[in-house]
């Protein structure tokens, strides 16, 4: 039987990851991977969140350099300097 190390509710979890996200300022990349693999443990899609935070070192973006060309927006991280993209909708 697989332990689960926060036995949390989903709805509960739910509600940890909004009340992370609404904070992800002054969080860092370990606390950032901890709330991510909490939100994979209990199925629950990040959607837009995963926006907020660098896909390659996970430290959440602070000032990123955006810009938007071509129905892009790419996203480049200010501390590992890689760059996301994403279509625009």
């Amino acid at each position: 039987m697989k332990k689960n190390s926060t036995n949390l509710s989903k709805t509960k979890t739910i509600n940890a990851i909004e009340d992370f996200f609404s904070e992800i300022k002054t969080k860092n990349s370990e606390e950032v991977k901890k709330i991510k693999k909490l939100a994979m443990s209990h199925n629950v899609p990040l959607k837009e969140r995963r926006k907020l935070f660098c896909k390659r070192c996970l430290n959440p973006y602070i000032k990123p350099k955006v810009r938007i060309k071509k129905g892009m927006k790419s996203t480049a991280c200010e501390n590992c300097g890689y760059v996301s993209r994403w279509r625009i909708k």
